[in-house]
């Protein structure tokens, strides 16, 4: 019988053939963790006596959460892990402003075949490239930094398809939405979902990423795309380098699959207070809104920045609006292709490099009464501020013509 994606890379991982179900040992390829989570993982070395990481090529930190710190407990945090990083020599350490930990693993570490394990649980990201990722808790995260092995149960594989082409105003987003209107929140949990694009280029990276990244909304263990041209070419013209895909057996077995018709979905936003009470953009356009988030780790990437210029162009923001790519490297692209210039001068924050207001941070959290739109991750009560508010979540062109209009609206007019 042919193997599944998971199965094949949690075969590799653990040095032999494993199954749904079994408990057993992997090697871990890719470890992270970033300042929120962080220092609880050097607390627990530092409480059984043992501060090292196994292959600290192997190790990647970045300050994302809380950066620039905004409170005094926050810059001592990361004044501990930098001596924390200066003591045991890490080479692939991410200071303030160099981005959020999960875009820095897409851009520059993880590779198709991969097992990630990092100290959050938007880890599923780099699921988006091939690889198989989890978030992990503090005493986990420890024990793999100090062995470089970790214990797993194998999810159940379980296979979505996506067939045609977006239709206009559709995106990353609208798919996590549409496969959280369905199998709603934990829906999938157990389950390691992959994914397989029939039209490679009409999916992108970015795309690709945001479903991978709410694989963990909908409860998946690991949200995975088979590698795939688009792949390829991502790795190839990003990071410079050649791999070789990594792809289910003929007759690999599924525990289930579902078909999502691309060229069927139109602009969906998850209404307050949960991911998947999901409505279509009609059902709610018109409702006032006072502050709109564009950035995260869920859609704070280039093609995010492009859709909402497109639509802030020659426009002044309503609602005050704060737009914050997801790394420096993404900011300079966005500043060389002339976004930052329009979101500013439609009346947008922007700054870079931080999860900001999509954890309640900083940058921008919302008070009693208020009204959001985020492109992030979540809208539970109190996740941007006040537990008063209400948050809505969006695609970036849907975030955008909101600003735009000081009230939900349907970005396709604009497209």
């Amino acid at each position: 019988m042919g193997l599944t994606l998971t199965e094949k890379i949690l075969s590799r991982a653990a040095g032999k053939q494993v199954s749904p179900g079994d408990v057993t040992e992997v090697a871990v390829d890719l470890a992270a963790f970033h300042d929120l989570t962080g220092h609880h993982v050097v607390e627990v070395m530092e409480n059984i006596g043992v501060v090292k990481v196994w292959d600290l090529d192997k190790f990647v930190m970045a300050f994302d959460h809380l950066a620039p710190p905004p409170n005094e407990r926050a810059a001592e945090i990361q004044v501990n892990l930098r001596k924390f990083a200066k003591s045991i020599n890490v080479r692939n350490f991410h200071d303030v402003g160099d981005g959020i930990l999960h875009q820095l693993l897409l851009e520059k570490y993880a590779i198709p075949g991969q097992v990630v394990m990092a100290a959050d649980s938007h880890t599923t990201t780099v699921g988006a490239v091939g690889a198989f990722a989890q978030g992990m808790g503090a005493s986990d995260m420890a024990a793999i930094l100090i062995t470089g092995k970790t214990w797993l149960m194998i999810p159940e594989p379980f296979l979505i398809r996506l067939i045609n082409e977006p239709a206009l105003g559709v995106y990353g987003k609208d798919v996590a939405l549409h496969i959280l209107s369905v199998f709603k929140a934990e829906g999938l949990n157990g389950k390691s979902v992959e994914f397989q694009v029939e039209r490679p280029k009409a999916f992108p990276m970015d795309y690709r990423a945001t479903v991978s990244n709410m694989g963990v909304e909908f409860g998946a263990d690991a949200a995975i795309f088979t590698p795939d041209e688009e792949t390829i070419n991502y790795l190839s013209k990003s990071r410079g380098i050649n791999v070789k895909p990594i792809n289910p057996d003929p007759g690999a077995k599924y525990i289930d699959e579902y078909t999502i018709e691309l060229n069927k979905l139109e602009p969906l936003v998850a209404a307050p207070h949960s991911v998947d009470n999901v409505k279509t953009i009609s059902e709610v356009e018109g409702t006032e809104v006072d502050y709109v988030f564009i950035g995260s780790c869920t859609n704070g990437r280039l093609s995010d920045l492009e859709a909402a210029a497109k639509i802030l162009k020659n426009g002044k923001v309503k609602a005050r609006c704060v737009a914050i790519p997801a790394s420096r490297d993404l900011f300079m692209k966005a500043l060389n292709a002339g976004y930052v210039e329009v979101l500013t001068k439609a009346g947008c924050v922007v700054t870079y490099g931080t999860c900001g207001p999509c954890l309640g941070g900083h940058f921008g959290v919302i008070g009693p009464g208020e009204t959001a739109v985020s492109t992030g991750s979540r809208n539970f009560k109190g996740r941007m501020g006040s537990p008063e508010g209400k948050v809505y979540l969006a695609n970036a062109a849907t975030a955008a013509a909101t600003a735009l209009e000081g009230r939900l609206t349907d970005p396709r007019k604009y497209l």
